[in-house]
């Protein structure tokens, strides 16, 4: 065991669960179910994934590639049943989106891709954040439709 090696995997779970943070807790403040518990978790356990199969320069490409693709396709099933469907609404895509791009973010620090994760983590939150409004004007246009021209009378 290399305590170094070790300690230096520790900081890049711990880095993974900070990032994860904003974005979980943004979630949890908006009164989503996946929120400043699993997000981070979800952030930590995809980097771990990745740190377990020894990293970039320690693993084979081909032992790399099984865990990304492994952990691409865990959490989208994981994701998948984030969503919902009642009666003629879907709910929970942008859940399922973020648990996606958390465990990208978890691997790229893993990876040592830091302003990759960085970056994830900060478009996650932005885009949560800022287009919120957006997606609320869009869901409220579709519930008021607009009013249909009044009728003309005889006179036109």
């Amino acid at each position: 065991m290399i305590w170094s090696q070790e300690l230096e995997d520790v900081g890049k779970v711990a880095f993974a669960y900070l990032l994860a943070l904003p974005v979980g807790w943004y979630r949890e403040k908006e009164a989503h179910s996946v929120g400043v518990r699993t997000m981070p978790i979800v952030a930590v356990a995809s980097c771990a994934f990745i740190l377990l199969v020894g990293g970039w320069g320690r693993a084979s490409m081909d032992a790399q590639s099984r865990v990304l693709q492994g952990i691409a396709a865990g959490i989208g099933f994981v994701g998948g049943g984030a969503i919902l469907k009642s009666e003629n609404r879907v709910h929970g895509t942008a859940t399922a989106a973020t648990i996606w791009n958390i465990a990208a973010m978890g691997a790229a620090v893993a990876l040592e891709h830091y302003l990759v994760a960085v970056f994830l983590a900060l478009l996650n939150f932005v885009t949560l954040f800022l287009l919120l409004r957006v997606k609320q004007s869009i869901d409220q246009d579709e519930k008021d439709p607009p009013a249909s021209p009044a009728k003309r009378g005889p006179d036109g």
